[in-house]
């Protein structure tokens, strides 16, 4: 079975910096896209950001575009997401997810999921 751990959430003013991590184990790593999704309190699960499988490819959700940064390290079994420039709205639990295949993107299918870790934003 496939494990996500992710780390690196904290508290942090508007306009600072966090760099999330999320280590995966039990399968081929280099072979499936990646994905950030976050939550906030009352709202639906919404996709922030994925990565293909060589890391050639990435996408965002409009609202971080510009902000954040995936990237991905098949060596180390890790993707990262950079987040700059944070906002109060940016507020979430923030969840790595492993994609079935090779694809990537908001569309694509993400069986496996981190147990996600915190992400405070103060005005």
């Amino acid at each position: 079975q496939v494990q996500l751990v992710e780390s690196g959430g904290g508290l942090v003013q508007a306009g600072g910096s966090l760099r999330l991590s999320c280590v995966a184990s039990g399968r081929t790593f280099s072979n499936h896209g990646m994905g950030w999704f976050r939550q906030a309190p009352g709202k639906e699960s919404e996709f922030v950001a994925s990565v293909s499988w060589n890391g050639g490819g990435t996408t965002y959700t409009d609202s971080v575009k510009g902000r954040f940064t995936i990237s991905r390290d098949n060596a180390k079994n890790t993707v990262y997401l950079q987040m700059d420039n944070l906002k109060p709205e940016d507020t979430a639990v923030y969840y790595c997810a492993s994609s079935q295949s090779m694809y990537w993107g908001p569309a694509a299918k993400y069986d496996y999921w981190g147990q996600g870790t915190q992400v405070t934003v103060s005005s």
